[in-house]
């Protein structure tokens, strides 16, 4: 399963339109680790594909980036509501995606 890429507006809309639980994925398209943490992250959702991760290039998202407090790429961002929960920059192994993302995801809102 690959990860949906959007615009800053498209993400913005879809968050005033839904109230679950979502992750957003920031990059950079130069950026090595991101490449290795996006296939980490491509690779967790192939065992749990209900989840909806939305991939956005920080660069293209100022708005975002200054209201979430994004300090580096790449880092996945969970939120519930809308609103940022949580935000892990070390993209450890798939193992610590998966548990992190099904954790987050199964947990009671």
């Amino acid at each position: 399963m690959s990860l949906q890429e959007v615009t800053e507006q498209e993400l913005l809309e879809s968050l005033q339109d839904n109230s679950s639980a979502e992750a957003v994925y920031f990059y950079t398209g130069l950026c090595g680790t991101c490449q290795l943490g996006e296939r980490m992250l491509e690779i967790a959702l192939v065992a749990a594909p209900s989840i909806r991760v939305y991939k956005i290039n920080i660069n293209y998202a100022p708005l975002l980036r200054d209201k979430w407090k994004i300090a580096s790429v790449p880092a996945l961002v969970l939120l519930e509501h809308g609103a940022p929960v949580q935000t892990e920059y070390a993209m450890r192994s798939v193992d610590h995606l998966y548990t992190l993302l099904t954790k987050h995801f199964s947990s009671p809102k």
